[in-house]
């Protein structure tokens, strides 16, 4: 007797449980690729804005030409962080004089610009737990796909009275392509997840030194100069 193998023959000879499984892989990849391809376009966006926010912002005449030097995209966390610092700064100027309505200006200005590194760092994350749930789960989905194969192929051996090596292997084989396939699904959502999370570590820091500078410049109208070890060299740049 002629057996046809491949994942249309078991397809077809599947029940419920068998399609509904792989079904299930197949909607958990195309959400990991999903995934990885609009985040990997946001982290390449990310660190265009993180190099132009470095060099261009700092080389303005003044406040006011860096923030127009930045890319205007609602989304861009250097641009929304120099906005959020100068409304802390006028807010708090604006401030009135009594004792317990007077804020520290240092104070004030760190938990702004902090509270817009954490949305940034939210808005970066934003989807990487799919990715950590499909890497994680999609082996044992693949696993429990082969295991209710095998166990209903080795049923219909024993319905048939016949064990013999080829009515074995064909079912027990088409049933470990389950594995496979939930192997299929984990390794690229893995990588893209770890990927993704070096990429975004790397403008977090970046964004984290901005705002460190930004903080220094809205303070005492300076920017320290990280190449400076001592810390003791500041570049001048006039208030916009």
């Amino acid at each position: 007797m002629d057996f046809q193998f491949g994942l249309a023959h078991v397809w077809n000879q599947g029940d419920i449980v068998i399609k509904a499984t792989a079904v299930l892989l197949l909607v958990m990849s195309l959400a990991s690729w999903m995934v990885i391809i609009v985040k990997a376009l946001d982290l390449r966006r990310y660190r265009k804005q993180a190099h132009v926010a470095i060099n261009a912002f700092w080389h303005s005449a003044d406040f006011a030409e860096g923030v127009d030097k930045l890319d205007k995209d609602p989304g861009n966390p250097f641009r929304n962080l120099a906005l959020e610092g100068r409304e802390a700064v006028a807010h708090h100027r604006n401030t009135q004089p009594q004792l317990h309505d007077t804020l520290d200006l240092s104070d004030w200005t760190t938990r702004t610009l902090r509270n817009g590194v954490d949305e940034a760092t939210a808005r970066m994350q934003a989807g990487l737990a799919v990715l950590a749930s499909v890497g994680s789960t999609a082996p044992f989905i693949g696993l429990f796909g082969t295991v209710w194969g095998i166990y209903h192929a080795l049923m219909s051996i024993s319905a048939a009275g016949q064990a013999t090596i080829d009515r074995v292997a064909g079912p027990i084989g088409e049933a470990l392509i389950m594995t496979a396939l939930g192997l299929a699904v984990a390794i690229p959502a893995v990588l893209g997840y770890n990927a993704l999370v070096r990429g975004n570590k790397a403008v977090l820091n970046q964004l984290n030194r901005f705002a460190h500078d930004l903080h220094a410049y809205f303070v005492t109208g300076a920017r320290v100069n990280n190449t400076d070890a001592a810390g003791a060299t500041i570049v001048k740049i006039k208030k916009g």
